[in-house]
């Protein structure tokens, strides 16, 4: 492995050295193609023998999404996951997490989501990056380039790139709009160096090489991420003020508890959970309970499943009562999208 990582450190200073212009982006273009294979390699793991960072930490999924916390040690990271959970986590001496599994539930809005703190925060719903108030851009871009480079991206889309591989016929680049960054040149060297050598490349926005390159790769993951403002006991009314209007931030005293509120429904926001009440016949709905769904699947068959698998084999119709239908209760298919808070009925065959 160490020999991977002195590589990276020789291509990253190389690109440090690199004056970003004209003329040095097809050399730059391919000095981070040669980057993301390096890192690629670190995060995959080898024959058998498994050996990719936080092996043995990828736990079953239960409960309704799952949130990984990530933070340099003393940021308040254990303090914060024990009030919000009711959990103690043993901080390790790494940089990032402490790498274990934390069996905490949270209990928000009738959802379960259990607490998960590792390295390797891609199989996550939703990033939490613990920073110290006092000193958080430091830390926020070391973390941030941390995760990058395991292939994650924070609060963004998978860029507008169509590529397809083709058996012949070379390269064919389209562009949709003015590009700043990728012309003809730099687009080839790139696929090269993937030993690419006949595919159509459109480009439908103005795309950067680490754009092209993320397609290319096809490993990224593109997760939501709330940034934990913590220790705000500390500073005055006038900085909080403006902690306040920073995109994606949530400011908080751990020790307190302080703004858990906030954290909360910010965290229930950006996980885009969809709360599903059931209604059995001749009862009245249960709203202790709800069935959670992700915010992508929630036809009335994903419900369904959610309950059992062989549900979905029973099932004749559903009604539904909600903001889904035109009238309480409709009656619908296994194919009707439900919104949140519907309250719904199943009737079998």
């Amino acid at each position: 492995m160490s020999g991977t990582l002195a590589k990276i450190a020789e291509i990253e200073a190389e690109m440090a050295r690199t004056q970003k212009n004209k003329a040095t982006a097809h050399h730059l273009g391919l000095l981070k193609a040669r980057l993301a294979k390096l890192r690629r390699e670190l995060i995959t793991p080898k024959g058998g023998g498994g050996g990719g960072p936080g092996e043995g930490f990828d736990v079953a999924k239960t409960g309704d999404a799952r949130i990984g916390f990530v933070g340099f040690p003393s940021v308040g990271k254990s303090t914060l996951l024990s009030n919000l959970a009711g959990v103690y986590s043993e901080v390790a001496a790494y940089e990032f997490t402490t790498l274990t599994t934390v069996p905490g539930v949270i209990r928000y809005k009738g959802g379960k989501t259990p607490l998960l703190e590792y390295l390797v925060a891609r199989t996550c719903n939703l990033i939490l990056i613990v920073l110290d108030v006092l000193k958080p851009l430091g830390h926020k871009k070391i973390i941030e380039n941390e995760l990058e480079g395991f292939g994650i991206r924070l609060n963004s889309k998978p860029p507008n790139i169509g590529f397809k591989k083709k058996d012949k016929g070379g390269i064919n680049l389209t562009a949709t709009c003015p590009q700043s960054e990728l012309d003809a040149e730099t687009v080839k060297s790139i696929l090269a160096e993937y030993k690419i050598h006949n595919a159509d490349v459109t480009l439908r926005s103005d795309a950067t090489a680490d754009d092209l390159i993320d397609v290319v790769e096809g490993n990224r993951v593109y997760i939501p991420c709330i940034y934990v403002l913590n220790k705000i006991d500390q500073i005055s009314i006038e900085e909080l003020d403006i902690i306040y209007k920073v995109p994606h931030c949530v400011p908080i005293s751990a020790h307190h508890r302080w703004n858990f509120d906030d954290l909360l429904e910010k965290i229930w926001d950006y996980l885009k959970l969809v709360r599903i009440y059931t209604k059995p016949k001749g009862q009245l709905p249960d709203y202790t309970s709800p069935v959670v769904l992700p915010y992508s699947r929630t036809t009335v068959e994903d419900f369904c499943m959610k309950i059992h698998k062989n549900l979905i084999k029973e099932f004749k119709y559903a009604l539904v009562w909600g903001l889904s239908v035109k009238h309480n209760p409709q009656k619908v298919g296994k194919d009707h999208t439900l919104e949140d808070e519907d309250v719904i009925q199943i009737v079998k065959k």
